[in-house]
């Protein structure tokens, strides 16, 4: 043993390792492959005797007045004169321990500095495993693994880009390795990954997804076109969706009778016998999960055509209208025959003459009926009725002549003077028929 190793002993039995600890930090460290810097606190430039540097009870590096590495770290030791400090490279785990210095400055006693290095595997091959991949909603739970090379610390977990913590459903265990899904849901399929960490590296695994199977929900049908109802060959069509992982499959049903499969239903040149009540069934083959839709009603009327309904109708139609014509026209022969019999009273009084003042106009002119002359048996002729009395005639007519003054009653002297027409003579005289005397 040396002098230098024997004053670094003697100095611990007298110091203890806690002085002159402040000469290096207190814990270090490094990856595997890399290295290492061991810098002390001392002010660059202080002058010192010596220096000495060990690793646990084995030494490592001496400085005095010639420089003495052990053999085993030729290499890989550089010593820094300016504050005494040591940088050690190519690392490897077994150069975890604990690093001393002692540090002897011209007539001050020594001092001695110790730190603990612990060499790290750098973070690698980081990956995520799940018990299973294929799950089904509400029913289904699962585990993630993470796994990794080098020396790890800590774990956490990311869906997507936040971090998952534990809940009710969610456990996390294993130092944060195991991450536990209870009953997953749709939004449970990640992407998961996991983060693994140490004090000298880090890394992320690839992101894994989870399949969740669900549905078959919200079952819609639609019919195109959409207004009802239909005419005899009219071309319908139906179609039926449904949120559903994977895609559901789609049965069709007449009055709850099988119709066809597929997500589309088509009424080609519809007919009146496929009228009815429709719907659709969807099915998950993985969640083994069975909706159906609302029924739809389709009508499908049948060509033009008049029924017995029709034909009633329109018998009561012609029935009200024939009544209404005949109510028309009972109406205007009745309104006609009171207005005839309205003029036949007016014409009544024109030929009275206005009895009531027992006035009589010359302008008025008579057409004479009823009137018949005869022969004597001496070959004279008689007038019926007396010639020189006046006589009302019953049946004449009277011209829309202008009223003059009101005279006496006509005779017929008076008509003959004014018509001035020769006397009938007998065997030319036309009798004429049913005198009436008033």
């Amino acid at each position: 043993m040396d002098i230098f190793s024997l004053l670094w002993i003697v100095s611990l039995a007298f110091t203890g390792l806690t002085e002159g600890a402040g000469l290096l930090p207190d814990g270090l460290n490094a990856a595997v492959g890399g290295k290492v810097m061991f810098t002390t606190t001392l002010t660059p430039g202080t002058p010192f005797q010596s220096v000495n540097w060990k690793f646990g009870a084995e030494e490592l590096f001496t400085w005095n007045v010639n420089n003495f590495t052990e053999p085993e770290y030729e290499g890989r030791i550089t010593f820094f004169m300016s504050t005494g400090s040591l940088e050690l490279r190519n690392l490897a785990l077994n150069d975890s321990g604990d690093y001393s210095v002692t540090i002897l400055e011209a007539g001050k006693r020594p001092q001695t500095g110790i730190t603990r290095l612990k060499v790290e595997e750098t973070v690698s091959n980081v990956m995520v495993t799940s018990s299973s991949t294929e799950l089904v909603e509400f029913n289904s739970s699962v585990s993630l693994s993470c796994s990794s090379s080098g020396s790890p610390l800590s774990f956490f977990w990311l869906n997507s880009s936040s971090e998952v913590t534990g809940i009710d459903r969610v456990q996390i265990t294993d130092g944060g390795s195991t991450l536990t899904i209870i009953n997953v849901t749709r939004y449970d399929q990640g992407p998961f990954s996991c983060h693994v960490s140490n004090p000298v590296s880090e890394g992320t695994s690839d992101p894994l997804t989870l399949i969740i199977y669900y549905g078959p929900e919200n079952v819609n049908l639609k019919i195109s076109p959409p207004h009802a109802p239909y005419l005899e060959g009219s071309n319908i069509s139906l179609s039926c969706s449904a949120v559903s992982n994977p895609l559901a499959h789609y049965t069709w049903f007449l009055d709850g009778g099988l119709l066809s499969k597929g997500s589309q239903f088509d009424l080609s040149n519809s007919q009146k016998n496929q009228s009815g009540s429709y719907s659709c069934q969807a099915f998950n083959n993985k969640t083994l999960r069975y909706e159906t839709s609302h029924p739809v009603t389709i009508s499908v009327l049948g060509p033009p055509g008049c029924s017995a309904g029709c034909i009633a109708g329109i018998v009561i139609s012609v029935l009200v209208v024939l009544c209404v014509v005949a109510a028309i026209v009972w109406y205007c022969f009745h309104d006609k025959k009171k207005k005839k019999k309205k003029r036949s009273a007016e014409n009544t009084n024109t030929r009275t003459g206005g009895q009531d003042n027992g006035a009589y106009t010359r302008s008025q002119e008579m057409n004479y009926a009823d009137v018949r002359f005869t022969k004597k048996n001496n070959g004279g002729k008689v007038q019926m009725g007396d010639q020189n009395k006046p006589s009302d005639y019953a049946e004449f007519r009277v011209n829309n002549i202008p009223r003059a003054a009101a005279s006496s009653l006509p005779t017929y002297d008076a008509h003959l003077q004014r018509n001035k027409r020769p006397t009938p003579q007998p065997e030319t005289a036309e009798p004429y028929a049913q005198v009436r005397k008033n």
